[in-house]
C-alpha cells in the first residue's frame, strides 16, 4: 500500500514539474516523453532495488550512470539538462523511500519549486547568449565589442572569441549581452526611416 502512494506522490510531482512547469514555458514535446520517461523507469528500477541492503548504494550508481546518458540525436539546452536531473531526483527519492515521510515530500517540492523560481522568464530575462559569425577578422577585441554591441543594440557582458579566421576573414564569438527595457532602434533603420521621412516631405 505504502508503494502505491509512493508511486502516486511521484506521479503527481513529475506531472507537475513537466505539464504545469517545463511544458508552458519551453513546448518542447519531445522532451515531455523523456522526462516522463526517465523518471517512471527509475523508480521502477528504484523500487525494486529498495528491498536489498545494499539499495542506497544502487541508487547513487543508478542515478550517476544515467546522468551520464546524452542523447546525440538533438541537442539539450543546459537547463533541459537540469529537468533531466530534477526527474531522476524524482524518480529516486520516490523509489528508495519505503514509506511516506515529511521529509521525502518537501524534498520532492523543494527541486520543483526551484526549477520553477530558476527557469521563470522575468528572472534574469534581459541576459542572453549567442554564437555569432561576424564577417571580418576582428583582431581587436575592444573594436569587435563596440561592433558587437551597435549590431545587437545591446551591452556585453562578456565575450570570448572562439575562433579567429584570417583566410575567410571571419571571426566567431559567444556573447553574453543583455538587453535594455527600451531597445534602440538599429542605426540603419534608423537612418532608413529619416531617409523616408523627408523624401515624404519633398513629394508632398
Amino acid at each position: 500500500m505504502t508503494s502505491l502512494i509512493m508511486i502516486g506522490i511521484d506521479l503527481i510531482a513529475i506531472a507537475v514539474l513537466t505539464f504545469a512547469v517545463y511544458f508552458p514555458r519551453h513546448h518542447r514535446k519531445d522532451l515531455v516523453a523523456a522526462f516522463l520517461g526517465v523518471n517512471v523507469g527509475v523508480l521502477a528500477v528504484a523500487m525494486v532495488l529498495g528491498s536489498s541492503t545494499v539499495s542506497a548504494g544502487l541508487g547513487l550508481g543508478l542515478f550517476g550512470v544515467l546522468s551520464i546518458i546524452r542523447l546525440r540525436s538533438s541537442e539539450i539546452a543546459q537547463h533541459e539538462v537540469a529537468y533531466y536531473f530534477a526527474s531522476l531526483a524524482l524518480g529516486l527519492l520516490a523509489g528508495l523511500t519505503s514509506t511516506p515521510s515529511l521529509l521525502v515530500g518537501g524534498l520532492m517540492v523543494l527541486i520543483i519549486a526551484v526549477l520553477a523560481i530558476a527557469d521563470h522568464p522575468r528572472l534574469l530575462g534581459g541576459y542572453r547568449q549567442q554564437t555569432i559569425v561576424v564577417d571580418v577578422a576582428h583582431r581587436d577585441e575592444e573594436v569587435l565589442r563596440s561592433h558587437l554591441e551597435m549590431l545587437l543594440g545591446a551591452k556585453l557582458v562578456n565575450l570570448s572569441v572562439i575562433r579567429l579566421d584570417l583566410v575567410n576573414d571571419t571571426t566567431m564569438v559567444d556573447v553574453r549581452y543583455r538587453v535594455p527595457r527600451h531597445p534602440v532602434p538599429h542605426e540603419s533603420a534608423l537612418t532608413a526611416r529619416i531617409h523616408n521621412t523627408r523624401t515624404h516631405e519633398v513629394v508632398r
